[in-house]
């Protein structure tokens, strides 16, 4: 499975060790990176398991196109985001399908 086929799947929620296998990393980079940047904050569970959402693929897309594909350092990631910081809060805001977004607009019938 790929982080496409998981952005296009009806799921809610991924578990790391789907996420890790999307993108071809290890469980412990994905952790690693969730301490490293602090935009990424997936769902936790009573039991403490992390839970993807898309919104946290689209975060991990952008941290591994910048480091693993064009091979930045993590200060030169967390220094680029910076600069680009517009694109990571348009990341970051909710989406209105989003079922965790508490402060949207609801439709009653």
């Amino acid at each position: 499975m790929t982080e496409n086929s998981l952005m296009n799947s009806e799921k809610l929620y991924f578990s790391i060790s789907e996420i890790a296998d999307s993108f071809g990393v290890s469980t412990s980079l994905i952790r690693y990176w969730e301490t490293e940047f602090s935009f990424l904050k997936p769902h936790k569970n009573s039991k403490g398991d992390r839970r993807f959402t898309k919104q946290n693929i689209e975060q991990l897309q952008l941290i591994y196109h910048l480091v693993k594909e064009r091979g930045f350092t993590l200060e030169g990631a967390k220094n680029e985001l910076k600069e680009n910081k517009k694109r990571v809060q348009s990341i970051n805001s909710p989406t209105p399908n989003d079922p965790l977004n508490r402060g949207g607009t609801r439709s009653y019938r």
